[in-house]
């Protein structure tokens, strides 16, 4: 009979366990979403010919796990580059998707060609 009320509990268990990994994915998306702005931009803010929109792009989807895919959009202002990353978070529930993209923002100023 306890067999039974064990086993009754195991989809229970299943779901919260699912449920702490799916908040584990978007933890990590979000790390990963951070990373992708802080490199693009820094790697943005650099003088030519390795710096610029494009080499920060490349550099900022290429900061992330190959299992993601982060897109970089550059809303520029002023003196600094500011890059905005944002990874879509993969859901452990096949067909659902509670969570949308998570996305980050970086700002780093351009450097300095004067000195």
């Amino acid at each position: 009979m306890a067999s039974l009320e064990y086993l009754g509990m195991v989809p229970f268990l299943l779901l919260i366990a699912l449920a702490g990994i799916q908040l584990g994915l978007v933890a990590y998306c979000g790390e990963q979403a951070g990373t992708a702005a802080r490199t693009a931009a820094r790697t943005a803010a650099l003088p030519a010919p390795d710096g610029g929109k494009a080499a920060g792009k490349a550099a900022g989807e290429g900061a992330v796990s190959d299992w993601l895919t982060a897109h970089i959009t550059w809303p520029e202002y002023g003196d600094a580059i500011k890059a905005e990353a944002t990874v879509e978070v993969p859901s452990v529930f096949p067909g659902v998707h509670l969570f949308g993209d998570v996305s980050r923002t970086a700002t780093m100023p351009r450097e300095d060609t004067t000195r």
